[in-house]
């Protein structure tokens, strides 16, 4: 199933600042440092994007990552405030097992997954990182797992059904 691309520009989004780390490149003069910042954007009604940016500057690498978010935008498939099924994403070593939770539950993640899960707009959810803790990893694969959430509507379409037929 292709999904089509989401303008951002029609969104209100909202930002969260995941990660900012210091990294640096050594040249014949010494250390060279810079910034990385790992942002998610998202409009908490089912769109939600992630972006790295780098710069000398941490403001700069923040206005750069919050750019690539806006590219890299997905719609994520909801049952009511939480995920229609389970699901288990993964990037590298990155694992993140996410689980639908009943009504006033509220969001049961870490840091890294519970920004993404907030500004998609799932409101009970349950959530472990299994394997790498590494942030950006960790992110990756949570959008991974999004990614491949398919409610029985989207699949009964896929398969020219109904859902009763199901």
């Amino acid at each position: 199933m292709i999904k089509e691309k989401i303008d951002a520009s029609t969104l209100d989004l909202k930002e969260v600042n995941v990660a900012v780390n210091r990294v640096s490149k050594t040249v014949k003069g010494g250390r060279i440092m810079r910034f990385t910042a790992l942002m998610v954007v998202g409009d908490g009604n089912g769109h939600v994007g992630y972006g790295l940016g780098k710069a000398a500057e941490i403001p700069e690498a923040m206005r750069k990552a919050i750019e690539d978010a806006k590219k890299n935008m997905i719609t994520v498939s909801t049952s009511g405030t939480t995920i229609p099924h389970e699901v288990t994403g993964v990037f590298g070593a990155g694992k993140v097992l996410l689980k639908p939770a009943p009504e006033g539950t509220g969001i049961i993640a870490g840091g890294a997954v519970r920004a993404v899960v907030e500004m998609a707009g799932i409101k009970n959810i349950r959530t472990k990182c299994l394997r790498s803790s590494n942030v950006t990893n960790v992110v990756k694969a949570t959008f991974e797992g999004l990614k491949a959430l398919r409610t029985a509507e989207e699949v009964a379409q896929l398969r020219g059904l109904t859902v009763e037929e199901l």
